[in-house]
């Protein structure tokens, strides 16, 4: 099919991107430097900054620091125009399809470079302030609707029983247990809820238009990095280590410690094999590119290993959800995908979490099919948020109160850190979740929904695109705190509980399992006979059912469920069914591994991983895992305890002195991260401090440290970036590779991956790269032919830092991306 049909792809003016590298608030980053200039903006001042930590004899080898030249033309931006009539809302070009430039679109770059010249007015204090008011979090009165149908175990036959004999399960045993649940569920229906008086339509009114749209328009602006960048050519960044000497830009990676860890590809021994490209591909030179759009059904919306159109014809069935699984081409394409028509650049976290620009994400059904449940409302040229769902119309936050409510031992933000949430919806629970210090890995499949994870991630919300088919989830086993599912329409109970089983292998013993279902607290024929199906599986699972809890304001309930921390339960049962599984079947095997409907047994020595529970948020996040072995040799060379250490510390003072200073960027706008090649995840704890969340990515042929990352806190998943990532385009506002590509040129072509990057990255969003210097030296011109402005690049001892934006260039041509 023609792109051309319902996509713009003039040649138009690239919008300036401006905005300053030195907008944040004075703490955050905590690295002990408390007299670091405030304006960094200033040469001399960056250069005192970044020599303070220089030795008399530790000067060490000259950086060599280039700008590129296409940015000295940026000396003659425009003066300031005045603010007062400044209209953010840009017209759509209806003449760009025909491949000419409109007067519409000469005025919407007109517009652009008018709310550049006023972002750019903006002072350090109001930015700081703006960045504290994001902070602020929002607390609201404790409704007393909720009814707790959990009854005494001391008093009362039908309670959750606690003694020490409930894990020994007799045929009669077994069926007390459910007969418990059942009356449990008997009880909670005694008490009808109150229904919601009147539903909230999809379309709101004019004033409710007016009131969603006033606000946002002195809020949104376009955020640029086009302020000049510092040239630090004659006082170059150097890094002392803990013994005072000047260190690398990057530490080496320790050759024992490869063969001392295992990777995920070990580990999957269903791992797709991929094609050695030949040493031919390494050269860093790289003919011209002609880049081309991606002539495909998707459109704007392309995820290439999910809308392998081709493969999934070819599917012998989809029963199982085959066709929302990861289906990759052979060869990744290397063609771009296309902006929506009126898109403009994304609207700043906290605002966002409430609404996000229509044009960024055009589609409406969504609103017709779920605005009555407070999932989005379309609102003028806004799509809204109200916070609530399916099951927590009247709020996420009271929803989260009410499940802790239920269960205190959850705490959130310092016992349960990490969540995972399946079937998200738009994730407004997960974006709620951050008022309470926890993250939360959302996913729901492609379309389910029309684009429920790309409104998530445009909200500023973390999640992607998955399904709950034939395959184990993309994470190692027991490393989230809470599992949670809010109408995720998930057949638990079918097929010997295949899908749950897949929940408790990544689900940390001793964690939770919240169900807010229809059949947790409905009495129709088909919720009672599901409600029966799952009180089955779950007491065969060892699963202790804690606690019912009604919410009459919700109209709702949840079911909370503890997943067994010892193997007691697992050895007196009297029936193998589910299955244990088999010694040689290997918990942490996630990458295209499918599932083996089985229960693996709870670690029981005390040096073994998930043994015991982390320690509370946030000490977690700088402390090593208790299962490191100092006997075990780290990723770059030390005792593992120790370089987990040594890894966060290099990365704050790498951070502090660089990233944030010398890269001539801004970090104010930016909230969507990912660390495309994650170690121990230092980047992300040493960025703790900023109102951002990064995604880590371990690659499957990397040493397996995600285990680890999710220990202290943060979250990641599993991936091979000689593939397509499993998110939509324009999600992330930050890319960060260090020492990505070089290892990725020995097996895949390197065009392919930046065309990937050049996908998932929004413009004005950035790419900072640290590799070799000839690997460097490459991806500097691939972003260059795609019209990438480089900010900087630096090199010193054959290492060669580069920071990128990239903007809104798109090409004319289209092509298959075969």
């Amino acid at each position: 099919m023609n792109a051309h049909k319902t996509i713009s792809n003039a040649v138009k003016p690239t919008p300036v991107f401006k905005d300053s590298q030195g907008d944040l608030p004075d703490d955050a980053l905590k690295t002990g430097d408390a007299n670091r200039p405030q304006d960094t903006s200033e040469i001399d001042k960056l250069q005192t900054d970044v020599s303070s930590d220089i030795t008399k004899d530790g000067g060490g080898d000259a950086l060599n620091v280039n700008v590129d030249q296409s940015l000295q033309g940026n000396e003659n931006v425009k003066p300031e125009m005045e603010k007062k009539n400044v209209n953010p809302v840009v017209a759509e070009n209806a003449q760009g399809l025909h491949g000419t430039e409109s007067v519409d679109e000469r005025e919407k770059q007109k517009q652009l470079e008018t709310q550049t010249s006023e972002e750019s007015s903006i002072t350090h204090k109001q930015e700081a302030e703006q960045i504290t008011a994001a902070t602020g979090k929002t607390t609201t009165g404790k409704e007393k609707a909720e009814e707790d149908v959990s009854l005494d175990s001391g008093n009362d036959a039908h309670g959750v029983a606690t003694d020490n004999t409930k894990n020994l399960l007799s045929d009669h045993e077994q069926q007390i247990r459910l007969e418990q649940h059942q009356q449990q569920e008997d009880d909670q229906m005694q008490q009808k809820p109150k229904q919601p008086e009147e539903h909230t339509q999809g379309v709101t009114s004019k004033d409710q238009i007016k009131h969603d749209e006033a606000p946002l328009l002195k809020d949104v602006k376009i955020q640029n990095d086009h302020k000049a960048p510092v040239n630090l050519t004659n006082n170059p960044p150097v890094l002392k280590n803990e013994n005072n000497k000047t260190e690398m830009i990057v530490p080496k990676e320790s050759k024992e410690s490869k063969k001392a860890w295992s990777t995920q590809a070990d580990q999957s021994v269903n791992q797709k094999e991929r094609r050695t490209v030949g040493k031919n591909n390494q050269d860093s030179s790289v003919p011209e590119q002609n880049w081309q759009l991606c002539e495909v059904e998707a459109l704007a919306d392309y995820i290439p290993c999910l809308d392998n159109e081709d493969a999934i014809k070819k599917l012998k069935s989809t029963k199982h959800y085959e066709h929302r699984e990861r289906h990759c081409p052979q060869e990744p394409p290397t063609c771009l995908v296309p902006l929506p028509e009126g898109y403009k650049p994304s609207i700043e976290w906290p605002t966002s979490r409430d609404k996000i620009w229509y044009h960024n994400v055009p589609h409406t059904l969504l609103a017709e099919v779920k605005g009555h449940q407070n999932w989005v409302k379309v609102s003028g040229e806004f799509l809204t948020f109200p916070g609530g769902g399916t099951q927590f119309i009247h709020g996420a936050l009271h929803y989260l109160d009410f499940v802790q409510e239920a269960v205190p031992d959850i705490a959130w933000g310092k016992r349960t850190r990490t969540v995972l949430d399946v079937g998200c919806g738009v994730a407004s629970f997960g974006g709620y979740l951050f008022e309470r210090d926890v993250l939360a890995m959302s996913f729901a499949p492609k379309d389910e929904h029309e684009a429920q994870v790309q409104f998530a991630l445009e909200r500023g919300i973390p999640a992607i695109s998955a399904v709950m088919g034939t395959q184990r989830l993309p994470f190692p086993s027991g490393v989230f705190d809470l599992v949670h599912c809010a109408r995720c329409r998930v057949p638990w109970h079918e097929e010997g509980g295949a899908l749950l089983l897949e929940l408790n292998r990544v689900l940390r013993p001793g964690g939770y399992f919240a169900w807010s279902a229809t059949p947790v607290y409905q009495t129709l024929e088909e919720d009672v006979e599901i409600w029966k199906e799952m009180s089955n599986l779950t007491v065969a699972m060892c699963w202790e059912l804690i606690t019912i809890k009604k919410d009459k304001l919700n109209s709702a309930g949840v079911a909370i469920y503890h997943k067994s921390d010892t193997n007691e339960c697992y050895d007196q049962r009297k029936q193998n069914k589910p299955p244990m599984c088999k010694q040689d079947d290997d918990p942490n095997a996630a990458w295209y591994v499918p599932f083996n409907s089985c229960m693996h047994r709870v670690p029981s020595k005390e040096t073994e991983r998930g043994y015991r529970w982390p320690v509370e948020w946030p000490e977690r996040l700088q402390t090593p895992p208790y299962w490191l072995n100092r006997s075990q040799i780290g990723i770059y060379g030390k005792p593992a305890p120790d370089d987990f250490k040594a890894d966060l510390e290099h990365w704050k003072r790498l951070i502090s002195k660089v990233y944030m200073k010398g890269l001539g960027i801004s970090w104010s706008n930016v909230r969507n991260a990912m660390d495309m090649r994650a170690v121990y995840g230092g980047f992300a704890a040493a960025l703790r401090d900023l109102k951002l969340w990064v995604v880590n990515v371990v690659n499957v042929n990397a040493p397996d440290t995600l285990p680890i990352i999710y220990e202290r806190g943060l979250f990641g998943i599993y991936h091979d970036w000689c593939e397509s990532f499993s998110t939509y385009p324009r999600t992330y506002d930050l890319l960060h590779a260090d020492h990505l590509f070089s290892q990725l040129k020995k097996r895949c072509k390197i065009v392919a991956v930046m065309a990937e990057v050049d996908r998932i990255v929004r413009p004005g969003g950035k790419l900072i790269v640290r590799d070799d210097s000839a690997t460097t030296k490459e991806v500097e011109n691939l972003l260059k032919s795609l019209h990438w402005e480089i900010r900087k690049t630096i090199f010193q001892n054959q290492v060669g830092i580069l920071s990128a934006q990239k903007t809104f260039w798109r090409p004319n041509a289209t092509a298959a991306p075969t």
